[in-house]
């Protein structure tokens, strides 16, 4: 098995097509005819609930609900937001669910770290945080051992978005890389960067079995 390849940006895609994307690509590495996958993009407006619901409060006409099969609550995809999607075949790798999250966290720490930001984890709360506010959400879901779905990082989204749900079940404020610095580069400018870093991350700590 070769390495987890280099990150692809796909642009700003619906919420439905990216996962059917997602989906067909899990199918085809847990059958051997396609590598892992690290995806970029966008998204349109989109509540997501995972697998144990979530809390909504008053979202927008015409802005679509979707339930999903990854870990955690609600969140909200919007642009400005770098989603993250990673194809992985854990099973083929040194390395637990827990230590994946524990990557894809500490890859979104490091970049952060270069824009000046102090981010940490949350015991018991996935994702990154900054002080008590969230910057990044994690969730993922497996199935025979390959996984979707990923991260969402806040470089640049309308934050009063997240005002439409109870994000991932805490009534912890949200924030972003602009709220924080006055200013936030675009996804497609930095998603090569925080990619790297989060694939760099995978690699050193689920190395591929020998």
């Amino acid at each position: 098995m070769k390495e987890l390849p280099r990150p692809q940006f796909l642009g700003r895609l619906s919420y439905g097509w990216a996962l059917s994307l997602q989906r067909a690509r899990r199918q085809a590495v847990i059958e051997g005819r396609a590598p892992e996958a690290l995806w970029l993009l966008e998204h349109d407006p989109v509540v997501t609930l995972g697998r144990r619901g979530g809390e909504l409060r008053t979202v927008p006409e015409g802005v679509p609900v979707v339930s999903v099969e990854r870990g955690g609550l609600a969140t909200v995809h919007c642009p400005g937001q770098l989603v993250g999607y990673l194809i992985v075949d854990l099973g083929s790798r040194k390395g637990s669910v827990r230590r994946m999250v524990d990557a894809i966290e500490e890859g979104l720490i490091r970049w952060l770290a270069t824009q000046g930001i102090a981010a940490h984890r949350s015991p018991g709360r996935p994702g990154v945080w900054v002080g008590d506010a969230k910057i990044a959400a994690v969730g993922l879901h497996f199935r025979r051992g390959v996984s979707m779905h990923g991260f969402a990082l806040n470089l640049r989204p309308d934050l009063s978005s997240f005002e439409w749900i109870v994000p991932c079940g805490h009534r912890a404020p949200v924030t972003s890389v602009a709220a924080l610095l006055g200013d936030s580069p675009a996804p497609w400018e930095v998603g090569g960067p925080v990619a790297e870093l989060v694939r760099a991350a995978i690699v050193d700590t689920l190395p591929v079995r020998r």
